[in-house]
C-alpha cells in the first residue's frame, strides 16, 4: 500500500480531495491530509502547516498552480516516488523542479487511477 499525502484536504464532501481521501482509505491506503483547516475525512484528521512527515510514497495535489510554489520545498523535502497533479493543478515549473529531484511528477486523476487499479 502506497502512503499517499492529500494536500488541499478538505472536509467538504462536495470537493475532489474529499472523494480521494475516501476512496484511498477504501482501497487500503494510509493517507496523510494536509490542509487550511483542522477537521477529519474518513478517520484521519486534517493537519494544518507543514509537519514533519516520514515515508511518503505518494503526494497528490488539490491545490492550483497559484498556490504551489510556497509547498516547492516541502514536497521535494519529502522525498516522496511520485507526486500526482490531478486535473486543473498541473505546473510544469514545478513538474520539472521534481524530475530535477528524482521525483516522478505525473499528470492523472487519483480517482481514475484507483478505479482502473492502476495507483
Amino acid at each position: 500500500m502506497k502512503k499517499t499525502l492529500i494536500i488541499g484536504a478538505s472536509t467538504n464532501p462536495a470537493r475532489y480531495s474529499f472523494l480521494a481521501a475516501n476512496r484511498l482509505v477504501n482501497h487500503g491506503h494510509p493517507v496523510v491530509l494536509l490542509g487550511l483547516k483542522a477537521g477529519q475525512i474518513a478517520g484521519n484528521e486534517i493537519l494544518t502547516g507543514k509537519p514533519d512527515l516520514k515515508d511518503i510514497d505518494t503526494v497528490t495535489l488539490y491545490i492550483g498552480p497559484q498556490h504551489q510554489a510556497e509547498w516547492y520545498d516541502y514536497t521535494i523535502a519529502l522525498h516522496p516516488k511520485r507526486v500526482i497533479f490531478n486535473p486543473g493543478t498541473e505546473n510544469p515549473e514545478f513538474e520539472q523542479l521534481l524530475t530535477q529531484n528524482g521525483i516522478i511528477a505525473e499528470e492523472a486523476c487519483t480517482l481514475v487511477l484507483l478505479s482502473i487499479n492502476s495507483y
